[in-house]
């Protein structure tokens, strides 16, 4: 009999879509409430970015995070809380004047990137192995940084997600772990169908997990259209999987997802159509070598 399957819900994501979408939460509440109602339906990972509560634009400030955590906890949601760091990385070059940022960048410090990491000390947290074109500008995550990133992370005693967008992220976060600037068994995360990422088609991914070390804990998502194509190929190669509203903002092709716990309703009635069964929270706590908050 296969392993429990676990499935993330990426809540809300950094991009700019609040505006578009109705359905992306935005204010803590929102968010925790999403998480929740996720959890419910199966996840039993949440991956939580914040956003201004009076713009919906994506946000770092610590007392965001601090509500979406609290309420959670508060809730008795038995979902384990994934922060990302990945926001903060974002450059977008000034096309008139060198060495100036231009509009849209909105690059941190690594400090600032992980300080909620260190004051509230979720179970897991992202962090990105490495730089990517996106969209308008980068994504720049060079390796002093994510160092200094995964130093928090290590001191905080959060398990890594590492987030990888390419091969290449995939040698230097192997060459991070001999360093021992990474724990040993880290939550991989490969990142199907980021223009311009690795592409989300089974040749890629299959070669991306390849790359990983012996015995590794490891899921995928797709981005999109990707999403449960990429679910579905991840779960058949022994990987765990990844939906939600960061990702995909549709349910069916030109339809809108009207919420996380949609997308996540699919997702286990896929992997329950292949004949895998969705990990509790409990379980994938277990598999993780988690220690719940």
């Amino acid at each position: 009999m296969s392993k429990p399957v676990i499935l993330t819900c990426a809540i809300t994501g950094g991009d700019d879509t609040a505006g578009r979408f109705p359905a992306v939460p935005v204010t803590p509440l929102q968010i925790a409430d999403s998480a929740i109602e996720a959890c419910k339906a199966g996840a039993a990972i949440a991956h939580i970015h914040v956003r201004n509560p009076d713009t919906g634009k994506p946000s770092i400030e610590l007392a965001l995070y601090q509500e979406v955590v609290e309420r959670i906890r508060d809730s008795g949601s038995p979902v384990i809380v994934n922060l990302t760091t990945g926001a903060g990385a974002r450059f977008i070059p000034s096309d008139d004047t060198a060495n100036t940022v231009g509009e849209g960048s909105n690059l941190r410090t690594p400090a600032e990137r992980a300080r909620h990491i260190a004051a509230l000390r979720p179970e897991i947290c992202s962090l990105d192995m490495g730089s990517l074109n996106f969209g308008k500008g980068a994504l720049i995550n060079i390796q002093k940084h994510i160092e200094t990133i995964a130093a928090v992370i290590h001191e905080a005693g959060v398990k890594p997600e590492l987030e990888v967008f390419d091969t290449g992220h995939i040698a230097l976060a192997k060459h991070m772990i001999g360093q021992g600037l990474i724990e040993p068994n880290p939550l991989w995360q490969l990142v199907m169908g980021v223009p311009w990422g690795a592409p989300a088609d089974p040749d890629m991914l299959m070669a991306m997990r390849n790359l990983l070390p012996a015995g590794a804990n490891w899921a995928a998502f797709g981005i999109g259209p990707k999403e449960y194509p990429m679910l579905a190929q991840s779960a058949l190669l022994g990987g765990h999987v990844r939906v939600g509203l960061e990702d995909n903002l549709y349910i069916e092709k030109g339809v809108q997802a009207t919420s996380n716990a949609q997308l996540v309703e699919k997702g286990i009635n896929v992997l329950k159509t292949l004949g895998f069964e969705p990990a509790t929270p409990a379980q994938a706590r277990e598999m993780l070598g988690l220690k719940a908050r």
